[in-house]
């Protein structure tokens, strides 16, 4: 494979943790999106279950505690991101009711029909988006909501340097009709689509991301895989600076029916 085609799935997944444990968030997003996501939702009280899958680090799932009743679950697959995680929960006093644990969204340690809501900002792609909507669907009580952000095309057609690298990088990228489509076949009405602002990539994802690239680099120099880790990162962020106005994400909330 040439250097240039690489994306973050041909790392090692402790290079790819350590880099991220640096980061208030592992993705695109901000706090005003996240709020606006849980607006499209309900019927939650204090005695609600949620679940927030793939949470990194949390700096979404703390948001949601701010701003939605009940108690919540963060569920990582990477131990370093689950000890922030607990730190920051603790230290904005919210330990009674939001805890991280380490666990793989294949195989989610939730009965059925358990959760009120399940949350999931950037990270559905991990298991793909209709294999966890799908999967997912079981552990939601009826008429329980589920929010996901996704990476999503804004138009029918696009460049081809662009199109090659995300059906590359994540083959079920697709149009937000498609998404929606997708959502209301695994068994959920679709209540909202939106896409997220550019800022949500450049100046809560990318911006940080800068001070991180060089400490990183410091600290491993002359590690041939960091430095490649790296120039991987910043390809990703110039093809995106590129090419915005082709794809982004977009946030799905549905409704189990």
């Amino acid at each position: 494979m040439n250097d240039d085609n690489k994306t973050i799935h041909d790392f090692d997944f402790s290079l790819i943790c350590e880099y991220f444990s640096m980061l208030e968030r592992q993705g695109p997003g901000s706090k005003d999106t996240t709020i606006k996501a849980l607006g499209f939702t309900g019927n939650l009280n204090s005695g609600s279950r949620i679940a927030d899958i793939g949470c990194g680090t949390g700096g979404q799932t703390m948001v949601l505690a701010g701003n939605a009743p009940g108690q919540i679950t963060g569920i990582d697959l990477f131990p370093d991101f689950i000890d922030i995680f607990n730190r920051n929960a603790m230290s904005q006093g919210l330990g009674s009711r939001v805890k991280g644990i380490v666990g793989n969204m294949e195989k989610l340690p939730f009965e059925k029909e358990e959760l009120d809501l399940i949350w999931s900002e950037g990270a559905i792609y991990n298991i793909g988006y209709e294999r966890g909507l799908n999967e997912w669907r079981r552990y939601l009580k009826p008429g329980a909501y589920i929010a996901v952000s996704e990476a999503s095309w804004f138009t029918a057609a696009r460049p081809t340097e662009i199109e090659e690298f995300w059906n590359t990088a994540y083959p079920e990228i697709d149009t937000i009709p498609a998404k929606v489509r997708i959502m209301q076949d695994a068994g959920f009405i679709p209540v909202a689509a939106f896409i997220l602002p550019d800022y949500c990539w450049t100046d809560n994802f990318y911006v940080p991301q800068a001070e991180a690239r060089e400490v990183f680099l410091k600290k491993h120099t002359g590690n041939k895989a960091v430095v490649e880790f790296i120039e991987s990162e910043r390809r990703e962020e110039s093809l995106y600076m590129k090419y915005r106005e082709y794809y982004g994400y977009a946030f799905y909330i549905g409704r189990k029916i």
